[in-house]
């Protein structure tokens, strides 16, 4: 295998620019996948062989190449595209919709969506990450607003204002400051559904800040709890606030509503695993970030498993 190092994008400009054929491209993923030593995704302990069709994989008589059981395996588009892809919704604050990028890598707007989704697969190995040290929790709603609403809405939704899950999605959102994020689509907002979401990722040892919900009250018995009252138009209280969740919040809302504008309620937990990738990365330069998420590319999505989701 023909080794090569890993480069430094400064724009798509050069990442198009270096990546001008498959073969580079290859050469490039095999660099981020192996790092010189090929690897059999079918037996990680065989010993491997270059063949006219890639590798062959001694232990289990089969061939493969660098896509094999990645999120290129069987793709009929050239890495180059995906490339593109990839580096547009890693280095997008907000993302980029499918049209968007249909009309940007000249492909049908379903092909595009259904990269876009494979991509977002690799995002949520980064959305279980453990929380330590000061953790702001707080829980938001995804869906349209009331006077957003046509008139046969108004009158089928009627009553589903507030906490209500009838149109809207309930959310948790975790964040160590200065650390890293985990956002999480539940079922509601019931003490018994956000206690067991918090215990799962925050480090028992950590100082938790939340608001007043009662949701949280059970979170006293098992963490340092501290909270302020947003009823009471206490918003911080020394180091207790919850105003850096709260700040995603925003982002990822204006995301959803400004590139995306509506997304289903099975899907959503992709999209915010792609807000969170982004976030937890951001102290990355771009370059570094496509590298990052090429190197978790072994998450393959087939497109009826994403459809009956």
């Amino acid at each position: 295998m023909k080794m090569i190092g890993l480069k430094s994008f400064k724009s798509l400009v050069d990442l198009i620019r270096y990546f001008s054929n498959e073969e580079i491209c290859v050469e490039y993923l095999e660099h981020i996948r192996w790092s010189g030593k090929v690897v059999s995704p079918f037996d990680p302990a065989s010993k491997v062989y270059k063949c006219s069709k890639g590798y062959w994989c001694r232990n289990t008589n089969k061939v493969f190449n660098v896509k094999t059981g990645t999120i290129f395996e069987n793709t009929k588009l050239p890495l180059q595209k995906w490339f593109v892809a990839i580096w547009l919704i890693t280095s997008h604050k907000k993302g980029i919709s499918s049209i968007q990028l249909a009309k940007d890598i000249n492909v049908t707007q379903k092909t595009s969506w259904f990269m876009l989704q494979r991509i977002r697969k690799c995002f949520e190995s980064d959305n279980y990450s453990t929380l330590h040290n000061e953790v702001e929790v707080d829980e938001t709603y995804i869906g349209g607003k009331g006077k957003n609403k046509s008139p046969f809405k108004e009158t089928t939704t009627k009553g589903t204002q507030g906490r209500s899950t009838q149109v809207k999605v309930p959310v948790i959102g975790m964040v160590e400051r200065k650390g890293k994020l985990v956002f999480h689509v539940i079922n509601d907002a019931k003490s018994s559904t956000l206690t067991p979401a918090v215990l799962n990722i925050v480090d028992k040892s950590s100082i938790v800040y939340t608001d007043e919900w009662k949701g949280y009250n059970t979170i006293d018995k098992l963490y340092n709890h501290l909270f302020v009252k947003h009823k009471d138009n206490e918003f911080v209280n020394g180091r207790v606030y919850t105003n850096t969740i709260e700040n995603f919040w925003g982002l990822l809302k204006r995301g959803l509503l400004g590139i995306y504008h509506k997304v289903s309620r099975k899907h959503l937990q992709m999209y915010i695993d792609e807000f969170v990738f982004r976030y937890n990365t951001r102290y990355k330069d771009d370059s570094n970030r496509f590298d990052t998420l090429l190197s978790n590319t072994e998450r393959r999505l087939r497109y009826y498993e994403l459809t009956s989701m």
